[in-house]
C-alpha cells in the first residue's frame, strides 16, 4: 500500500466528508439519501424540475466524469446512455437501489483514481487547461455538498408542501 502525502490525503478526506464520512457541516450526500423510497426520490417540486433521483444519478455521472479526467480514460464508459442529467421517474424500489449503488460505485472508483494520482500532478492543469487536478477534485466534493443541501431542501418541501 502506498503512503499518501498530506495534500492527497486532504483531498481524499474532502471527498469522503462530502459523500459519506462524518463531518462538521452536517448531512453529506449519502446521508441526504438515506431512507428515501423510490416514490419520495421521484417526487418533483414542480413540472420540469429535477427530482432527488435525477440529482443522485447526476452526481454519479460527475464522479465518473472527474475520474475520467484524473485517469485520462476515454469517454463512453458510464453505465447509462447520455450525460449530465438523466430522466428518472418512479420505476420502483429495485431501480432506485440500483441507481444508489451506481452512485456508491462511482464514488469508490473516483476515490481509487484520486488515491492513485501522483501528487506531482495535483497542481498541473487538466487536459482542458482550465483547472488543476486539485481544483477538480475539490470541485467534485463541493458538487456533492451542493446537491446534498438541495436534496435536504427537496425533502423538506415534500413534507411541508412548500
Amino acid at each position: 500500500m502506498r503512503k499518501v502525502d498530506a495534500a492527497l490525503g486532504f483531498l481524499l478526506d474532502g471527498l469522503d466528508e462530502a459523500f459519506d464520512s462524518k463531518s462538521w457541516h452536517g448531512t453529506n450526500l449519502r446521508g441526504s439519501l438515506r431512507g428515501l423510497t423510490a416514490p419520495q426520490a421521484a417526487w418533483r417540486p414542480a413540472p420540469e424540475r429535477h427530482n432527488i433521483w435525477e440529482i443522485t444519478v447526476h452526481a454519479a455521472y460527475w464522479k465518473y466524469a472527474v475520474r475520467r479526467m484524473v485517469t485520462g480514460a476515454r469517454r463512453g464508459s458510464f453505465p447509462l446512455p447520455g450525460s449530465n442529467w438523466f430522466l428518472r421517474e418512479d420505476a420502483g424500489a429495485a431501480a432506485w437501489r440500483q441507481d444508489l449503488q451506481l452512485l456508491n460505485d462511482e464514488h469508490r472508483q473516483l476515490r481509487e483514481a484520486v488515491a492513485a494520482l501522483p501528487t506531482t500532478r495535483l497542481q498541473s492543469l487538466t487536459s482542458k487547461r482550465v483547472f488543476t487536478y486539485a481544483e477538480l477534485i475539490r470541485g467534485v466534493a463541493a458538487h456533492d455538498l451542493y446537491h446534498a443541501g438541495q436534496i435536504q431542501l427537496l425533502k423538506r418541501l415534500r413534507v411541508t408542501g412548500g
